[in-house]
């Protein structure tokens, strides 16, 4: 779930969606109920809850676990108690580091994410130390293999997106994060037409589904690293997503040209 880094390719986002599957939708569960919880159970009068469904249904999270992850958030299901914090810190390298948390326990929150810091060659920073390095954007990723640049472009820019690049088999649209959510209904649209009469996949909604959905911190500047300091920076950042607390993680690492994280 973190955001975008330069090194997006097919095997890391469909990694994502299929490895991480159940992790992933155990946080979009948390997102869906705070924000629920915070603005009501109607998507259509809670922009921030709209935007949590449009990520989860861009990762094809089932219908039924949304609609229960709401019912948690206004009580329907029992109360839910979540705090959000944001830690910042430095991997090895000097790469800047965003933690986004949503958690039941504060405490224990704030000793992981140190211990993964202090054990993985990294440091926790002041607040403002590395929030000023990064912008809030939406950030949408989609297979460059099964829809072609000018298809997402013409759909993206009419829906009023900033920008599409096609890099490493992945195409990314940004967008400012007020545009996020018109941009990922006009590409669920796309999807959602292509759909067979039983609501089954079809290769052509398959074309426009996404990879990944979110309104995401997106680096202002990368930091180049080595191969070395590359898995050492891939080390920790994985330490902090496998954390049920940690909801999203963001850096600025710019990795070398042909690196493999899976390579030994």
């Amino acid at each position: 779930m973190s955001g975008h880094s330069k090194w997006s390719t097919i095997k890391h986002a469909k990694g994502i969606a299929d490895a991480k599957r159940g992790q992933m939708f155990t946080k979009f569960i948390k997102e869906i109920s705070i924000a629920a919880k915070m603005g009501g159970g109607d998507p259509n009068t809670n922009p921030r809850l709209r935007t949590a469904v449009l990520k989860a249904r861009a990762a094809s999270m089932p219908k039924d676990n949304i609609e229960r992850a709401i019912k948690k958030g206004t009580g329907e299901l029992g109360a839910v108690a979540y705090e959000e914090l944001v830690y910042e810190g430095f991997a090895p390298g000097g790469v800047a580091v965003l933690v986004e948390v949503l958690t039941d326990n504060k405490n224990r929150a704030a000793a992981n994410v140190r211990n993964f810091f202090t054990k993985n060659g990294g440091s926790l920073g002041a607040t403002g130390s590395v929030s000023r390095m990064f912008d809030r954007k939406g950030v949408i990723e989609m297979d460059a293999e099964k829809v072609s640049e000018d298809e997402v472009m013409e759909v993206a820019l009419e829906a009023g997106a900033d920008d599409i690049v096609n890099e490493d088999g992945v195409i990314t649209v940004t967008t400012d994060p007020n545009a996020f959510d018109a941009v990922v209904e006009a590409i669920q649209a796309k999807h959602d037409a292509g759909l067979s009469p039983k609501q089954e996949e079809t290769p052509e909604s398959e074309k426009w589904a996404t990879l990944s959905a979110s309104v995401s911190m997106v680096p202002q500047m990368y930091t180049d690293v080595d191969a070395d300091t590359a898995k050492k920076v891939v080390k920790l950042i994985g330490k902090l997503e496998e954390d049920d607390d940690v909801q999203n993680v963001y850096s600025n690492a710019n990795y070398p040209d042909g690196f493999d994280p899976d390579a030994e």
